[in-house]
């Protein structure tokens, strides 16, 4: 059930009249069948799953709390890791661990005979995985008590807004909320609904927009040149932002209907002036997660140079790794990692050139930074977008070949032609990401949505009218519009 669906529409509509019209204390027995639901939506039998991976730690982190014997709950968190685990790397990382092998004996002229696995990925299993993992952990580490109520662990997990692409909630900050009594209140409704249409705006009007034209490049490489990989991948930066961010905002509104706060999940990350900075904006959730679980365990910053950028490597690697099982994925993670390491060797350079240069501080070095953070971004992108590694690599050989085209803006309306989309759609669809740009600008410093509220109520609703008229009017609608993250 997608979110830019009818059936979403209309399974929302019913959720709220029954949350509001039921008592308090049957809410979350109402959230939880509709979260049940809404999964089974997709694939009913791979709700069991789900509540395999939930029961599994809702026993260990009892276990856990029980006993003060140190080796008894590290046994109990062990098999709790290892089943949870175990089910991710099954359902998606068998099939990618035996055809990385098959390429290796193929390579070496060796016979290879285990069979091809046919499985299907589970959408969401990364997140409602790292959701599970990070509770579990926290009880160990005694950050916070277990939960009693099995079924209201079962929320925690299965929560609908979040469930299958994020953000990834802890559990200190969602659980209480469950049993925290709301009341209806107009305007909390109209704000969570406010915060869903910049979702869809972002969403069915940019990303599902450029859509057309990166997947037109990207999935037939070799039938195009490098004009048309430069203005995929920089359309693909912004599809993919939008795409994620705007399913992060429908998220939240819809949470925020229900009473609900759920984590902001992106913070203008284009508008970063170093690849450090991009990761404490872009997927909060997740770059927290993999901090708090991966990182500060393996040691951070605490230990020897050599360590600290084996320890970022790791953790960029890793990342990359649970974006997908591919080794272009592992790939566009060390390439972020690789930024890292390098800006932190370079960091003395560069303070130096900025101090005789005179640039510290100055709109020109942001600027600069920001633009070249953005082009870093993008070039890892390809990796992450592109359907192999063979096609990443010939795209980024082929990049900077037949520049010349520029100059002819004839040529440029042929390029648009080419990517399917019409002139008149290429021309929306970059206006739209002007629109996006000057928007994140204008919040630089108070979120545009707070703004609006700030302001008087006839500039706030004739903003949310036209914005909704945009949506209605320019959307692109079709059936296989799902959110790119779904797949993860």
């Amino acid at each position: 059930m997608l979110f830019n669906s009818i059936e979403f529409i209309l399974f929302f509509m019913i959720v709220i009249l029954l949350y509001y019209i039921l008592p308090h204390k049957y809410r979350w027995i109402v959230l939880l069948i509709s979260s049940y639901i809404f999964y089974m939506a997709w694939n009913p039998a791979y709700i069991l799953l789900i509540l395999l991976c939930t029961g599994v730690n809702y026993i260990g982190a009892l276990r856990i709390a029980k006993t003060e014997k140190t080796t008894v709950k590290k046994f109990w968190l062990i098999l709790s890791l290892t089943i949870s685990l175990g089910v991710l790397f099954i359902y998606k990382y068998l099939s990618f661990i035996n055809e990385s092998l098959r390429s290796l004996f193929t390579y070496l002229n060796l016979n290879y005979n285990v069979k091809h696995f046919d499985i299907l990925l589970p959408m969401g299993i990364s997140f409602y995985t790292f959701q599970t993992l990070s509770y579990t952990i926290d009880v160990y580490r005694n950050d916070i008590k277990p939960e009693k109520n099995f079924f209201m662990l079962s929320l925690y997990v299965t929560f609908f807004p979040q469930l299958v692409a994020g953000p990834i909630e802890r559990s200190d900050k969602l659980l209480p909320q469950f049993r925290q009594e709301v009341i209806f209140d107009v305007n909390e409704v109209l704000d969570g609904f406010k915060i869903i249409l910049f979702g869809f705006f972002k969403k069915v009007v940019v990303a599902d927009r450029l859509a057309i034209a990166v997947n037109a490049v990207y999935n037939s490489p070799r039938n195009f040149s490098s004009i048309f990989y430069i203005i995929a991948t920089i359309l693909f930066s912004f599809q993919i932002y939008c795409d994620f961010s705007g399913y992060s905002e429908i998220a939240l509104g819809v949470a925020k209907v229900l009473g609900i706060d759920l984590m902001r999940n992106f913070d203008k990350p284009y508008l970063s002036k170093n690849i450090k900075e991009f990761w404490r904006r872009w997927h909060i959730s997740l770059s927290s997660w993999f901090r708090d679980y991966l990182y500060i365990p393996l040691g951070g910053n605490r230990m020897s140079k050599t360590r600290y950028y084996l320890n970022i490597m790791i953790t960029f690697l890793v990342s990359g790794l649970w974006h997908g099982a591919n080794w272009t994925f592992v790939i566009w993670g060390g390439l972020h990692g690789l930024y890292q390491i390098i800006g932190d060797l370079t960091k003395n350079f560069r303070d130096k050139i900025k101090s005789v240069l005179k640039l510290e501080g100055s709109f020109i070095l942001k600027f600069v930074q920001v633009i070249i953070t953005f082009l870093l971004v993008s070039f890892a992108w390809i990796f992450f977008r592109a359907n192999s590694l063979s096609d990443a690599i010939y795209i980024i050989k082929n990049l900077f070949s037949q520049l010349d085209n520029w100059r002819n803006l004839n040529f440029l309306y042929v390029v648009a032609n080419s990517m399917e989309l019409s002139f008149f759609e290429f021309i929306i669809g970059i206006g739209s990401i002007l629109l996006l740009i000057i928007g994140e600008f204008l919040s630089k410093k108070e979120n545009l949505y707070m703004k609006l509220k700030n302001s008087n109520t006839i500039m706030e609703g004739s903003f949310y009218i036209l914005l909704l008229l945009i949506i209605l009017t320019m959307g692109v609608y079709f059936d296989e519009s799902q959110f790119i993250y779904f797949q993860f």
